[in-house]
């Protein structure tokens, strides 16, 4: 619609122009000869400028056009290669998951007693925490630590005193960063020395 509006300014003014030329060509009376001729000549001579000004209009709305193709096309295209770049991205994310996959897969093929079973799925979250950590993904300390509402999300206040007031006593579930972004709070359970 912005276009179209564009546009349309652009003809009027072109034709607002071409108007004002024909409307200020000079009426001739006919009577005498000489006059008709000037007449004539000037008649001509604006006719000559109204057509460049109609051919310069013409060309102006043409390279409008193309300039506006062109943007078009060129939104399109930045668009699309957004969209592959985050598919890539992706898909090299899941790549670096898959060995984790696979190791779980022959984890549950062998029949092994417990004990054994214990080291391999600890073998296998080992992995899966390099493989996120290689993807900038990192856990958020909190057993222990201050409690930070940018980091932890309290669902619990317990009463002791075996750690200082406002501090982490236990870690419900873990929280994750990606780089400095927060990917999920911590949620745990917060200590509250008793009187205060």
């Amino acid at each position: 619609m912005g276009k179209a509006n564009g546009r349309s300014e652009v003809r009027s003014e072109a034709e607002k122009s071409a108007l004002d030329l024909e409307h200020e060509l000079p009426a001739g009376s006919g009577d005498d000869e000489n006059t008709g001729t000037a007449v004539s000549g000037e008649s001509s001579a604006a006719e000559s400028e109204l057509q460049k000004l109609r051919a310069e209009r013409d060309t102006l709305l043409d390279r409008l056009s193309r300039a506006q193709a062109e943007f078009e096309n060129a939104r399109r295209r930045a668009s699309k290669e957004q969209q592959e770049f985050r598919e890539y991205a992706t898909a090299d994310a899941l790549k670096s998951l898959l060995p984790v996959v696979d190791s779980l897969e022959r984890a549950l093929q062998v029949k092994s007693d417990a004990a054994e079973l214990r080291s391999g799925v600890e073998l296998i979250y080992k992995q899966l925490q390099s493989a996120l950590s290689k993807l900038s993904v990192n856990p958020i300390a909190s057993r222990g630590e201050p409690f930070d509402p940018r980091y932890h999300e309290a669902i619990e206040m317990v009463e002791t005193t075996e750690a200082p007031d406002h501090h982490v006593v236990e870690e419900l579930q873990r929280g994750y960063k990606f780089k400095d972004r927060l990917l999920r709070p911590a949620m745990v359970k917060v200590a509250k020395n008793p009187g205060k």
